[in-house]
This record gives C-alpha cells, sequence and structure tokens, in this order.
C-alpha cells in the first residue's frame, strides 16, 4: 500500500482521537510490514499508544499485530526496538512486493517497504546474463527481485547476521529462484577476497553505514575492473548544500578507480538534515 493511502486511513481512523499536529508527527513513523504496522510515537503520546494502535488495528482490515518502535535502528545489524502494543504478539510476517514474497521478522532483521521502488528501479537496470554481487543483502529483497525481473542472471547474496541469512534461505525458496541465487554468510569484504573476484558485471551495496568503507571490495568483485556499482550513504548536509554533490566528493575521495556517475538520486529523507542518496557508479 502506498504512503499515500496510508496516511488517508491513518488520519481517518484518528481524526476524532488526534489533533492534527499529532496526527502528522504519527505518520512520519508509520509503516505496514505484511500484516505487521510499525508506528513511532512522539514522547507526548505516549500515553495514547494503546488508543493509536487499536484504532489503526480495526480501521486497517488485513492488519494482525501493531508495534511501537522504542529505539533507532542501530548496531551491527541495523535492528530497532520493538514492543507489541495491539493485535497478536509477534514479530514475524510475510511481506508481499513487486511480485515477491518476503517473510521477516522486525526484531532480528532489517526491513523496510520505503525502499520498495529504489529495489525496483535498479532490477530494472540488470541485463540478461549478467552477474551480481549483493554486499548487504539482509532477508534478500534486491537479490530475489532481480532474480524474478531477468531470466538469465546469477546473483551471490551477502550477509552477516545468521537470522537475515536463515530468512534470505527460505525466501529463495519461496520464491522459486534456488538456481539464480546464491545465499551467503558472512562478512562481504571476507567473501569478496576469498571467492568473489572478479566475477561481477554489477555490485549492491544497500547499507548506507558501511558502504563508503566497503568500496575497495566493490571494485574488487567487478569483472576485469569494470562495471557498475550501486552505492548507497546517509549524507548529513547544512541548508543550501547538495547531499548528492557531497556523496560523490566522499566516493572520489575514497576510490582507487575511475568512475562516472551515471545517475544520482535522493531515495529518501531519514532524518532532519539526513538523506539516504543512491550513486549508480560506472566503473571503467
Amino acid at each position: 500500500m502506498l504512503l499515500s493511502s496510508l496516511g488517508r486511513l491513518l488520519k481517518e481512523a484518528l481524526k476524532d482521537k488526534l489533533t492534527p499536529s499529532e496526527l502528522k508527527a504519527l505518520y512520519a513513523g508509520f509503516d505496514v510490514v505484511g500484516d505487521i504496522a510499525v508506528i513511532k510515537v512522539p514522547e507526548a503520546l505516549l500515553p495514547k499508544k494503546h488508543m493509536i494502535a487499536e484504532a489503526l488495528l480495526s480501521s486497517l482490515k488485513n492488519l494482525r499485530t501493531v508495534l511501537l518502535q522504542t529505539t533507532p535502528v542501530e548496531g551491527e545489524y541495523r535492528l530497532r526496538g520493538l514492543e507489541v502494543v495491539a493485535g497478536e504478539p509477534r514479530f514475524e510476517t510475510i511481506h508481499k512486493e513487486h511480485g515477491c514474497l518476503y517473510k521477516v521478522n522486525l526484531s532480528t532483521t532489517y526491513f523496510t517497504p520505503r525502499l520498495s521502488a529504489e529495489r525496483l528501479r535498479v532490477a530494472k537496470l540488470v541485463k540478461e546474463g549478467e552477474v551480481v554481487v549483493n554486499m548487504f543483502a539482509g532477508v534478500g529483497p534486491y537479490s530475489i527481485l532481480i532474480a524474478k525481473k531477468v531470466k538469465d542472471v546469477k546473483v551471490y547474496s551477502i550477509d552477516n547476521n545468521p537470522e537475515a541469512y536463515r530468512y534470505m534461505q527460505e525466501n529463495i525458496k519461496l520464491n522459486k529462484v534456488e538456481h539464480k541465487v546464491i545465499p551467503l554468510l558472512g562478512d562481504a569484504a571476507e567473501i569478496i577476497k576469498n571467492r568473489l573476484q572478479r566475477i561481477a558485471n554489477r555490485v549492491i551495496m544497500p547499507l548506507p553505514e558501511k558502504a563508503l568503507t566497503y568500496l575497495p571490495e566493490a571494485y574488487q568483485a567487478l569483472k576485469e575492473g569494470s562495471g557498475t556499482i550501486h552505492y548507497y550513504e546517509h549524507v548529513f548536509y547544512e541548508k543550501g548544500e547538495d547531499p548528492l554533490q557531497k556523496a560523490v566528493e566522499h566516493v572520489r575521495g575514497k576510490a582507487e578507480f575511475r568512475f562516472d556517475v551515471e545517475y544520482a538520486g535522493v531515495v529518501r529523507d531519514v532524518g532532519p538534515r539526513l538523506a539516504q542518496v543512491v550513486l549508480d557508479l560506472r566503473v571503467c
């Protein structure tokens, strides 16, 4: 469901219980993954958290659980604190996106529906016969979507979170792409160094916190030192600054290879003056 549709449903469900400013603050942190809603509630509204959750549960017919996010996304595996505030006491669900199914546990793995359009954008760029290395695959959404969209492709799908790796394996089977997606557990830098040097036409780096550090390994994975790297970064910027230009400058300061920027875009805002950006780097 589109965020605009979710916003209308949220507004309708809570219009008699919250002020317009309270609704706006709540909507900014409202996601639906499968049949689970995840909400962020401002401190001033925490006494109303159960009322808010029950209103959502009653207004969204396919919803079974409402979770409250209690901590930011953080740590090695990008996890967040979650509390059940309405519905069934569980964190596992199956999310449908672009014809794919993703089984995910929101308390032990990272997944956001807000990257849905970006995942599709990248998948549409992959050509027949390509070899792709996904360095930070999570439960597999980029990798599996590519495998479903492209007839002749091989995707090496890496993650260092054992739980994400386990769900990725399940999702590969669930989507019947076992012959296209190879799941690998471990640190992407070590796996590329030991197993995947110079094999890829395309490398995906959907972990903004680590992509800059892992650029040398992304380059090592490219066949004959050329191909495409999809690079993601969280960029802080001041008023008047261009977050895309800042990301390009960061890459130029780190990369020991020649590249052109084929595409640059803001994927989403993740905080005040903080943007998640993508650079499609054509390495030559």
